[in-house]
């Protein structure tokens, strides 16, 4: 897949995002119907000039219907914070599989499949063109192989992709960010810090631009 396929990618043909995750609520025919898990589509702010689409839903996100509710949702918030981005004011957040993949051996859940990401793509692609946020930020290898085609999100990452419609910057999955708590110059949390003062740059940019 080219990274710029979303930008050719066939309609789903869903006049509003409220037709669509309406739909998608009532999916019984989709890879992960039978998981005994939960449709977990979105949550923030539609109109919002930032996209960002996660990986899978956790425990606690199955729980609850809510992407980023966890301990990874968590750590977002602080990095979004740092910027001052509100997650239900300026964001759009999803994710690239709607359903938490069942567990094995003796854990919760597993990342998923390629054949999983490739069957909810339409989806997200849906989403992108229904919500068309001029900023996408993808977090983790799941949302940049759904959406770019590609994985190896420690070269990808902090590097922006455009596509002349969208800006796309591939971040660390905030998960990532827990399990290595550094932040000494070069870790993780310290690339994340750099990337996201970068997002923040090109949404005051977009947002000036927009008011003249």
């Amino acid at each position: 897949m080219s990274q710029f396929a979303f930008d050719e990618a066939k309609s789903l043909g869903f006049e509003s995002l409220d037709a669509l995750i309406a739909s998608m609520q009532q999916m019984d025919d989709d890879l992960l119907a039978n998981a005994g898990t939960r449709v977990v589509i979105s949550r923030g702010n539609p109109k919002a000039k930032i996209l960002l689409v996660g990986e899978a839903p956790g425990p606690q996100e199955n729980i609850e219907g809510i992407p980023f509710i966890g301990r990874a949702g968590k750590m977002l918030e602080k990095v979004f914070e740092a910027v001052d981005l509100d997650s239900e004011k300026d964001i759009y957040i999803t994710n690239s599989v709607f359903r938490m993949p069942p567990g094995e051996a003796g854990k919760n859940f597993r990342k998923p499949t390629r054949v999983e990401i490739e069957h909810y793509r339409p989806y997200v692609f849906e989403i992108m063109r229904l919500v068309n946020a001029p900023i996408i930020l993808l977090t983790g290898n799941v949302a940049c192989q759904a959406i770019l085609g590609q994985t190896g999100i420690t070269r990808l990452r902090g590097k922006w992709i455009e596509t002349g419609k969208y800006s796309v910057m591939p971040l660390f999955h905030p998960s990532y960010l827990l399990r290595n708590p550094s932040k000494k110059p070069g870790a993780p949390k310290s690339l994340m810090w750099e990337d996201i003062r970068e997002v923040r740059r090109r949404y005051d940019t977009l947002v000036s631009k927009s008011t003249l």
